[in-house]
């Protein structure tokens, strides 16, 4: 019987876009948000190790909804790899003891809130997710989540491709730095795309996004007719998020 990490392997598309599971944990603050920490720590972190997966991202909310409120992003090669895990983390004898508290947890003492799940693909111009630098070292960053909802799949297709043909190399340019971004497949309020970028602190955002917004690049760009003769977004969510200590992004 081959090894998690060979099925893995197996399942790998080598040079295709990835794919991300982005999970939000809603938890109460106390021995439910520690009993998930301990579990990401313990179990889950560790279990995409043995699998070969990885990196995963562990965040929790600085600045946003619903706080306490957990982010997970884990990456996968294809769509398959994402939609059988749940099976092959069941096999894994060590995951399973080590996040015994939070798997058996009872009705009566439920391991989260709520959980929200979605499957993204990644775009063209970025396949696969970048790690920064700080990451590496432990160095201190901060993390911006986006979210754009468009009023339909042209629309959305579309900012999708303003992305790919310019704002993104825009966004590199001027220091703000990506991580992922990619098309939500499966997941609420469809159609959105979605993306996570990086600083190293608040001052080093607000820089970097005003830098951006006057950039005369940009600025050509947001005017041109094919992605200004109608609304592509209709709204925007933001979330800032910080790295929980053993996240590997």
């Amino acid at each position: 019987m081959p090894s998690l990490a060979e099925t893995e392997i197996a399942l790998a598309e080598p040079n295709a876009r990835e794919y991300y599971e982005l999970r939000q944990y809603h938890v109460w603050r106390g021995n439910m948000a520690n009993r998930l920490d301990d579990y990401l720590k313990n179990a889950y972190v560790p279990a995409m190790r043995r699998l070969g997966a990885g990196p995963i991202g562990v965040f929790n909310v600085m600045i946003g909804d619903d706080s306490p409120t957990v982010y997970v992003l884990t990456p996968y090669k294809t769509a398959e790899a994402a939609l059988t895990l749940t099976s092959r983390l069941s096999s894994d004898a060590d995951y399973r003891e080590a996040g015994k508290a939070f798997i058996d947890a009872l009705p009566s003492d439920p391991p989260y809130v709520h959980l929200e799940s979605a499957l993204l693909r990644a775009f063209e111009t970025i396949p696969m997710l970048e790690v920064p630098a700080a990451a590496a070292e432990n160095k201190p960053r901060i993390f911006e989540l986006r979210t754009y909802k468009s009023h339909s799949k042209m629309a959305s297709r579309k900012k999708i491709e303003m992305f790919d043909k310019g704002e993104i190399g825009i966004f590199r340019r001027v220091g703000v730095n990506p991580v992922f971004f990619g098309e939500t497949l499966i997941g609420k309020q469809t159609p959105n795309l979605t993306y996570l970028v990086t600083y190293s602190d608040m001052a080093a955002r607000d820089k970097a996004f005003g830098t951006f917004i006057a950039d005369p690049e940009w600025k050509t760009l947001s005017t041109m007719p094919e992605y200004s003769k109608i609304e592509l977004v209709t709204t925007i969510s933001s979330a800032f998020l910080r790295p929980a200590s053993y996240s590997q992004i």
